[in-house]
C-alpha cells in the first residue's frame, strides 16, 4: 500500500504583509513556525514510525516547513524545483491588490491556457507540464510513505497527477486548501486505486 501526505507549507511572510506569492521567496512567521510543528507532529502520528521519504518545493516557505517536519522523522528533505508554487511573473513580491486589480478573468473555453494577462506569469498547463512528472517519479519510488510539501496552488494539480488525469484535462482541477493542511492519497495493493483519503485537513493547527 502506497501513502502519500501532501502538505501545504505553512505560514509566511508574504501572508502577513499581503503581498503576492508565487515564486517570491519568503520565509515563515512564528506562527508558521509553530504550525509547521504541530504539522509535523500530527504527520508523526500518521506514519507511525515507518519508513518515510520527504520531498519539498525548494521555495524557502515550503523547504522549512519540509525541514521541520524532517527533524521530527528523522529524515532527510529532497527539495524539487518542479513543486514550486505558480508564478505570479512580474506580480511576485507586490501588494496583492496590485494584481487583483491587473487580473484578466479566465475564458470558459481555454483556462489552461491563461496567464491572467500578468507578464511573465504561468498557465495551469505551464504548472502541470513541470509537477506532473515530478509527482509521477517520486510515487513511482519504492518507498511505501512518502511526505511531499507544496503550496496551495500546486496542491491541485499534485492530486490531479496522483489521480493520472490528463493535463488537458485540469483547466478547472480546484482543491481549496489552508497553510499547513495535510491531504492523504492512497493506492491500495490489489485495486492499485488511488484514493484521495483526506483533503486539506487543518484540525491538528490552532486558529
Amino acid at each position: 500500500m502506497k501513502d502519500v501526505f501532501v502538505v501545504t507549507h505553512t505560514e509566511s511572510l508574504h501572508h502577513v504583509e499581503n503581498t503576492v506569492g508565487g515564486w517570491y521567496d519568503t520565509g515563515l512567521t512564528p506562527r508558521g513556525e509553530r504550525d509547521a510543528q504541530a504539522t509535523a507532529e500530527r504527520l508523526a502520528a500518521l506514519v507511525a514510525g515507518r519508513a518515510v521519504e520527504i520531498f519539498s518545493s525548494d521555495l524557502l516557505r515550503a523547504s522549512q516547513t519540509a525541514a521541520i517536519i524532517g527533524a521530527r522523522l528523522g529524515r532527510p528533505v529532497t527539495t524539487r524545483p518542479d513543486l514550486r508554487e505558480i508564478s505570479y511573473g512580474i506580480a511576485g513580491g507586490k501588494p496583492q491588490a496590485w494584481l487583483d486589480a491587473r487580473y484578466s478573468p479566465a475564458p470558459i473555453d481555454n483556462r489552461l491556457d491563461h496567464d491572467c494577462g500578468i507578464e511573465g506569469a504561468e498557465t495551469r498547463r505551464d504548472v502541470a507540464r513541470r509537477v506532473f512528472p515530478c509527482v509521477d517519479a517520486i510515487v513511482a519510488r519504492p518507498c511505501e510513505t512518502q511526505i511531499i510539501v507544496t503550496h496551495g496552488f500546486t496542491l491541485s494539480l499534485v492530486i490531479a497527477a496522483w489521480m493520472k488525469l490528463p493535463v488537458d484535462a485540469v483547466g478547472f482541477v480546484a482543491f481549496p486548501a489552508k497553510p499547513g493542511s495535510i491531504t492523504h492519497l492512497r493506492e491500495d495493493d490489489f485495486w492499485r486505486n488511488r484514493a484521495v483519503v483526506g483533503l486539506a485537513d487543518t484540525t491538528h493547527l490552532r486558529d
